[in-house]
């Protein structure tokens, strides 16, 4: 059984002025979410800022998170690192937080071999006992989890069981697809190829476009399940303007702007990222009010 089936939202963490975590902010976020028909919650990944979170911050708020959720939709935390004991430890103490899964991105920096990653993976995933969703994001890590290893894992690894593809490559997402049928769960990680990933036998996404536009990002995979694939492409293709400018920036440069321009106050950013450019922010909010969001 999938982890969750649909839009999970990657949410953002919300700073007060001082760079401090607004945990009053972050609970207004996930009712947000869950009023507006998310079907997950992923904290503590990118669009989470967990690069710099420290070990504290980063297990504070997947605590607060499962708190505030109370069970109404899964909770999935992102505990991965590119140091394996790191990603182990945060692993076994997100799972003290009853969390319903982990998010496990590839070791970045490093740039391990496949025999390198498959090793890390199945050393992080067999501390713990809950289900693990692998990270391919060769854009951020400088390191692409091939289908092969990915469907190697789901073999050995009983509770390694879904991969967020973010890599952008249509082609080797439909190898893994063909490949790993029945042995692996596979989200869409780009807001702009949740409908080509669903054909593929995608599970659903996980979503930086959901932190501010929840219900529509649900739609289009509740439409697709359905069978209303037309209506699914519809708002998939309706949002591409949108999309293209929640990552005009690197993430969560965007999103964070967004949800400050919707008046959700989440806040400012940590550095080495900084405020969003001006002419970027114009264009964000030409795609905003495209979409109705202002």
């Amino acid at each position: 059984m999938s982890i969750f089936k649909g839009a999970g939202v990657a949410i953002v963490t919300p700073m007060k002025a001082d760079g401090e975590v607004n945990y009053e902010k972050f609970a207004e976020l996930i009712e947000f979410q869950i009023q507006n028909g998310t079907d997950a919650i992923i904290v503590c990944g990118t669009t989470g800022e967990s690069s710099t979170l420290t070990h504290e911050e980063h297990l504070e708020v997947i605590r607060y998170c499962t708190e505030k959720t109370a069970g109404r939709v899964p909770v999935i935390a992102g505990t991965g690192s590119n140091c394996t004991e790191t990603a182990v430890y945060l692993s076994r103490e997100a799972e003290k937080f009853d969390v319903d899964g982990l998010l496990l991105v590839a070791p970045y920096y490093n740039k391990a071999t496949q025999n390198g990653l498959y090793l890390h993976f199945k050393t992080v995933a067999e501390s713990v006992k809950i289900p693990v969703i692998l990270y391919n994001i060769p854009g951020r890590t400088g390191c692409n989890i091939q289908p092969e290893t990915i469907i190697r894992l789901c073999e050995d690894v009983e509770n390694i069981v879904a991969v967020k593809e973010a890599s952008g490559n249509i082609s080797q997402i439909a190898r893994l697809a063909a490949k790993g049928r029945d042995k692996v769960d596979i989200y869409s990680g780009n807001d702009d190829q949740i409908v080509p990933i669903l054909s593929l036998g995608g599970k659903g996404v996980i979503s930086v476009l959901s932190n501010v536009a929840p219900r529509q990002t649900h739609d289009i995979c509740a439409k697709y399940f359905s069978g209303d694939v037309e209506g699914s492409l519809r708002l998939q293709l309706d949002a591409m303007e949108l999309c293209d400018a929640l990552f005009c920036e690197v993430n969560p440069i965007p999103v964070k702007k967004a949800l400050n321009l919707m008046g959700m106050e989440a806040g400012t950013l940590r550095l080495p990222l900084t405020e969003m450019e001006e002419g970027n922010t114009e264009k964000l909010k030409k795609a905003m009010q495209g979409f109705g969001l202002l």
